[in-house]
């Protein structure tokens, strides 16, 4: 079969109503999702015709609504027989490569003028059909990537990056590990935040959206989102909620999330020992100062962001950190590490910054964040911050890029350039 680029028409660039298909690898609430469905919002209200596309288990349905097309592959297209030899997260991650393709030779591909995945797992989808002739190029927004023990796991991160003709980043450390690691070029865009979703005024279902939770809403807490893995430094978090908790005697920690599809069993472990070692584990004295509440309707994510003492983010690798600027449209203040990205786009005086692999460091902030004065000056801009990031803003560099992208399809020798400017980024040393 001989390729057919995928850009349209439009050889000058997409014009209003044209066809973007956005791939994300499952439904579930996590930053690369959230991001997907914001951009699909965005660039549907400035005129274009947005297609959703992910893997998804039999009956499960999107955690938010969506007014873009929603087309879901379903896991039940694929086998589900592997071999006794083949690990558990090899296994996934193929089922679901193989179900997105398998949706994909379904559609009118013809139809798409760009297919623009958001990580690794629909990046190898397409590069299967790329493969086949099928398409001839697709773009794809590299957040972060990870260190696999498995070849195979390491295998498809690879393809999913070099096979990409155009690659985006939210962040300027993971551009350079792009250029300095694998010798490609990335955009740059920026992530947003929806301040009709995320605001400072309180509901009158906050209290009992806490309650439902299980966390009392008369007590001060710290959040973490996320749940319990090693790149969020739970563990770490948790031991710097230890030696404070006694000088905060009704302060609790509350982790939300944990909706991921890679294994954190190690991490799990590491965590499990810290609550052992303080009593925090059922059963023990200080139980109920931890709160594990899982994943949470996404309605829920307001609340707790609005009531929290701080949103708690010591995370020792992100790919941006959006839900320490959903925090801050709320009004509430983040614990963030003095790493890349938070630096790249947050200034000193916009959050508590501590050193990710120092436990004293951490408690030291959330400490901090008790002191009324404190708390109150780095909480007081955080509006102000968080208005920075518009998706607006986003889909239109999203746009120029994709132009550029659209203008180079047909010739697979030249580098895909942007035929238009990108909006300046917000981004602070």
């Amino acid at each position: 079969m001989t390729a057919q680029p995928v850009h349209g028409a439009a050889q000058d660039g997409l014009h209003v109503g044209q066809h973007i298909g956005l791939l994300m690898h499952s439904l579930n609430p996590r930053g690369g999702v959230v991001h997907t469905l914001e951009l699909a919002e965005a660039l549907a209200q400035q005129g274009h015709r947005v297609t959703v596309l992910a893997a998804a288990q039999p009956g499960q349905a999107l955690f938010r609504p969506t007014s873009a097309r929603l087309s879901v592959a379903p896991m039940t297209t694929v086998p589900a027989a592997a071999p006794a030899h083949v690990p558990a997260l090899v296994s996934m991650v193929g089922t679901r490569i193989a179900a997105m393709a398998a949706h994909l030779r379904t559609l009118d591909l013809g139809a798409f003028d760009v297919l623009h995945s958001q990580d690794g797992i629909t990046a190898n989808a397409l590069a299967d059909l790329q493969d086949e002739g099928r398409i001839g190029s697709f773009v794809r927004t590299v957040h972060h990537l990870d260190a696999f023990d498995d070849a195979q796991m390491m295998a498809w991160q690879a393809r999913g990056v070099r096979q990409a003709r155009t690659l985006l980043c939210v962040s300027g450390v993971w551009q350079d590990t792009l250029q300095r690691d694998w010798g490609r070029v990335a955009h740059r865009v920026t992530n947003g935040v929806n301040l009709e979703r995320f605001h400072n005024q309180p509901d009158v279902q906050d209290d009992a959206t806490l309650r439902q939770l299980d966390v009392p809403p008369d007590r001060p807490f710290w959040l973490a989102v996320g749940g319990v893995e090693g790149r969020k430094n739970t563990a770490r978090l948790l031991a710097a909620f230890a030696e404070v908790m006694h000088e905060a005697p009704t302060a609790q920690l509350v982790i939300v999330g944990g909706a991921s599809l890679l294994e954190h069993a190690e991490a799990q472990r590491e965590f499990e020992a810290v609550r052992a070692a303080h009593g925090l584990t059922p059963g023990q004295p200080h139980a109920h100062r931890l709160v594990l509440t899982g994943p949470v309707a996404d309605a829920a994510l307001p609340a707790l962001y609005r009531r929290a003492v701080a949103l708690a983010m010591p995370s020792v690798k992100e790919g941006f950190g959006l839900v320490a600027i959903e925090a801050m449209a709320c009004g509430t203040p983040a614990v963030v590490s003095r790493i890349a990205p938070f630096t790249e786009h947050l200034q000193p005086h916009e959050a508590f910054w501590v050193d990710p692999l120092d436990v004293d460091s951490i408690a030291q902030a959330l400490r901090n964040t008790l002191i009324a004065p404190v708390r109150e000056a780095i909480a007081a801009p955080a509006r102000s911050v968080a208005a920075r990031f518009d998706w607006q803003l986003s889909a239109q560099q999203h746009l120029a890029i994709y132009r550029g992208h659209a203008a180079t399809a047909a010739n697979p020798d030249a580098s895909p350039t942007i035929t238009a400017t990108p909006p300046t980024l917000p981004c602070h040393a």
